[in-house]
């Protein structure tokens, strides 16, 4: 058999079959042999993937980045013109818009094929021309069925999407694996280092729609010192270092970094990446070339162009998925990882820089749009659990480490530079500092068996968090003690939680997951596992429990509390204060802006036994909950295979008391300000707000 390396190279047969495919698309739009009322359809799709291949084309020749930067934007309005928000009223691309024409069952199944076509864009733009073909030949096909419609049905169209997602899945994962870990393939190491930031054309490079956004940063950073550039580097990559030497990882010469970051921030990861091969590490980075992009932003990612069309095809698959389905594509990944085993072994985990300052609408739940059933989100869920479990086989998390930096988007407003250079100043805060303080707060917190924590003013929290009972506190510890490495920045105090014990409610009047307002938040916890959950995002009650679980509990019918931490990062509350930009800002600096309860998976999820320690060698021991300790008798119990982080502001907060056996409390927070000895240092930036 061919290695997969071998079925995408640019063959002459695959040239000669994309000749092929170019004169039957060509000749499509010329035809009346399809009903009538499905014409324009076939027109517009036909003529979208020649669109698609003549940008192939000139990407290969270079002639695209010669042409003028006005026309390369037009180029790209015409690439992505179903798309579009100013288009998607009237696109096919729109199940609401093809449903209204074809009905129900053939108005999902053709906007399913033109979201498919739209992912074409990417492979273009990479020179993966078989992909192309395969997509072409694919449209050609249920244009044959159209063209006999009375001969052929719905099932035959329904059974040809379903052949080529099944049986090309081990190719298409093994195109995304090589990206994804396989220093070889330097598609995106290349533009990195190419960047030209006096002609931001290189921005087309990657095939995605670029924005304002992304014009805006490479421009911003263009104008920033050498020395702000190293700076901002040298923070993520000396995170990335230190958390290896924190969770007492191996890394060694040879391995490779996984990079995830914004289009238009080429000139930190240049430096970046210079900085990495600097520790003899390689890098490689890969996008994601699927509907909803939003809710999965792996390898190099950009600015939401209409969340509409992505929430509209975030569930496509359930047009097609059945067990088999799931079975299929589980076992391709299996196939594709065993023979990329070597490749794998080498991958050290991501750096990622992500960003934030978008204000998204809340996307409208259509229902014309592609749903899954119940009995499909089982199945999901099962196979999620599955493939957690595979992925862990080849990737073992103990084997990895990772870490996370964010910074502000052109769109977060007219302050966008200040609030930059503040977020510069706010991811290199001084760990030491950081450290000390938090380590006044474990002390007390080891004392305890639980910890209440209340809500002030509008936020009627009240909940309960029961604590893990050390053994040997002479060398155990229950919460982490976090600064900046993993996560950047500094700023928290985090525990997996015994959910036995674990009672109460959690309320917050608003925040923002997944960049999406949610408002009046509140989850109710019985021994740790919701049991009830409510928001106000939209009028009926039934459709706002339906929006919670799907974006929140991610389709399962409960979730464990797994982790509650305390976030001491009063500078960067204070900074979303000033600006006038809390709403925006990142899970990641969120959560240290106030204490925050993360459902699903603890923070340890999957590595439970690799032994981690505190900055003062005691042993982090809360690693595990009552769920994960299942993972060794019944595995498909134990891991949800999520983890969302819901943080309650300062402003919001009545009181943090940890509550030892002996009935004594101490108390860590009184009314949105820290009264622990050793801790009162982190009210002044409150005191300055």
């Amino acid at each position: 058999m061919e290695t997969y390396s071998e079925l995408w190279d640019e063959k002459e047969e695959t040239r000669e079959r994309l000749d092929l495919c170019m004169e039957r698309l060509a000749a499509m739009q010329e035809e009346k042999t399809v009903p009538e009322e499905y014409r324009a359809y076939f027109t517009s799709q036909a003529e979208k993937l020649l669109r698609i291949f003549r940008y192939a084309a000139v990407v290969e020749d270079g002639s695209f980045f010669k042409m003028p930067p006005e026309e390369c934007r037009r180029y790209f309005d015409e690439l992505y013109q179903e798309i579009l928000p100013q288009n998607y009223e009237r696109s096919f691309s729109n199940p609401v818009y093809a449903v209204k024409l074809f009905g129900k069952r053939y108005g999902r199944l053709l906007t399913y094929l033109a979201a498919k076509l739209n992912t074409q864009i990417f492979y273009a733009a990479e020179g993966n021309l078989l992909f192309l073909v395969m997509a072409a030949e694919l449209l050609i096909e249920i244009y044959n069925y159209f063209e006999e419609f009375h001969e052929y049905t719905f099932k035959e169209c329904r059974e040809a999407l379903y052949s080529f997602e099944t049986d090309n899945a081990e190719l298409f994962l093994a195109w995304q694996t090589r990206a994804q870990f396989d220093p070889a393939d330097t598609f995106v190491k290349d533009i990195i280092m190419n960047a030209d930031g006096t002609d931001l054309r290189y921005l087309y490079r990657y095939g995605e729609y670029i924005t304002e956004n992304e014009f805006g940063i490479a421009e911003f950073l263009q104008n920033l010192s050498e020395e702000e550039i190293k700076a901002a580097a040298e923070n993520v990559v000396g995170g990335y270092l230190r958390g290896f030497q924190v969770m007492q990882v191996p890394l060694a010469a040879g391995q490779t970094v996984g990079l995830r970051y914004a289009i238009g921030f080429e000139r930190i990861m240049k430096e970046v990446v210079r900085l990495l091969e600097q520790e003899g590490l390689s890098v490689t980075s890969v996008r994601t070339p699927v509907a909803g992009r939003h809710a999965r932003k792996s390898g190099y990612t950009v600015t939401n162009v209409n969340i509409q069309y992505d929430y509209d095809h975030r569930n496509d698959e359930g047009l097609l998925a059945d067990k088999q389905w799931y079975v299929r594509k589980e076992t391709a990944l299996n196939r594709v990882y065993e023979e990329s085993k070597e490749i794998l072994s080498l991958y050290a985990g991501p750096l990622v820089l992500e960003t934030f300052g978008e204000r998204l609408p809340l996307p409208n739940n259509e229902p014309e749009a592609i749903m899954l059933d119940k009995r499909q989100q089982r199945l999901k869920v099962e196979s999620a659990g599955r493939l957690g479990g595979l992925v862990e086989q080849y990737l073992p998390s103990d084997k990895t480490s990772f870490t996370i930096v964010a910074y502000p988007l052109p769109s977060i407003g007219a302050e966008f530079a200040e609030i930059f250079k503040e977020t510069l100043r706010l991811n290199q805060l001084d760990n030491e500092v950081y450290r000390r303080v938090q380590q006044c707060m474990i002390d007390a917190l080891d004392r305890a068996e639980a910890v209440r924590v209340t809500g002030r003013g509008e936020n009627h929290t009240d909940i309960t968090v029961r604590l893990w009972k050390l053994k040997n506190p002479e060398k155990e510890t229950i919460f982490e003690n976090c600064t900046a490495d993993v996560n950047i920045p500094a700023g928290e105090v985090f525990t997996s939680p015994v959910l036995t014990g674990t009672n109460g409610r959690l309320h917050v009047t608003s925040v923002f997951l997944g960049s999406t307002e949610y408002k009046n938040l509140e989850i109710v916890f019985r021994d740790g596992k919701t049991t009830e959950y409510s928001c106000e995002n939209y009028a009926e009650k039934e459709e706002n429990e339906k929006f919670i679980r799907e974006n929140l509990l991610k389709n399962h019918d409960w979730l464990p509390l797994g982790e509650f931490a305390i976030g001491t990062n009063t500078i960067a509350y204070t900074m979303g204060k000033r600006f006038a930009i809390t709403e925006v800002l990142p899970i990641l600096i969120a959560e240290k802006t106030g204490p925050h309860f993360a459902i699903g998976d603890t923070c340890y999820s999957r590595s439970e036994d690799h032994k981690v320690y505190n900055p003062d060698g005691k042993e982090i021991v809360a690693r595990e909950n009552e769920c994960a300790a299942l993972r060794k008798t019944e595995p498909e119990k134990a891991y949800f295979n999520c983890h969302t982080d819901i943080t309650i502001p300062y402003d919001e907060l009545g009181e943090i008391t940890a509550l030892c056996p002996d009935g004594t409390q101490i108390a860590i927070i009184k009314e949105g300000r820290f009264v622990l000895p050793g801790t009162e240092l982190l009210n002044d930036a409150l005191e300055e707000k």
